[in-house]
């Protein structure tokens, strides 16, 4: 009885994430384009001072050395507004050989950490899809392969924009990640 009503909150809530973007996101994408707010990371408009970056990871480490463990790499494009703002798109094998997408209309950076001209550090939340059976209970609040991420990185900016960042997935591993600045 009590993992059936983990399994339906968990569902409930990816539920209404879906629900939530699916309604509000036509309403307020002529809002989000006049003032960067809450949905801006679901309008695709350009904005001046916008960078897009095309991110490449080619290594992970998990901390548990599970044998079942698979390769994992990621590809991807994001964006960052002027404002520090940050949205974006990844599609990633995860640890157990699925194909999973990232979508993170919610995200941020802040730069010169600790007074450090190229330091920066960085969040970003979404929506994850991909971690199904028998592999499900691998990400929390997980229903039918949806489950919601928030992953944390810290970095360095290069001159020209380009970055080399250390993403965070939990209590599970870290992740090696290079962004090229292509806008």
């Amino acid at each position: 009885m009590k993992r059936n009503m983990h399994g339906f909150f968990r569902g409930l809530l990816a539920c209404a994430f879906l629900l939530l973007n699916a309604l509000l996101t036509p309403a307020f994408a002529q809002e989000a384009a006049k003032q960067p707010g809450f949905f801006d990371g679901f309008n695709p408009d350009q904005m001046s001072g916008d960078h897009i970056h095309a991110m490449f990871s080619p290594y992970s480490y998990h901390y548990s050395g599970d044998a079942g463990h698979k390769y994992v790499w990621l590809v991807g494009a994001e964006r960052e507004r002027q404002d520090g703002t940050l949205a974006g798109l990844a599609f990633f094998s995860n640890s157990f050989g699925q194909h999973t997408f990232y979508y993170y209309p919610w995200g941020g950076i802040v730069k010169n950490v600790v007074g450090i001209d190229n330091l920066f550090v960085k969040w970003t939340a979404g929506m994850l899809y991909g971690y199904v059976a028998p592999y499900e209970d691998k990400v929390p609040f997980n229903y039918k392969g949806f489950s919601l991420g928030v992953i944390p990185a810290v970095g360095w900016r290069f001159d020209g924009g380009n970055q080399l960042q250390v993403n965070v997935f939990g209590g599970a591993g870290f992740m090696l990640q290079f962004s090229a600045q292509i806008k």
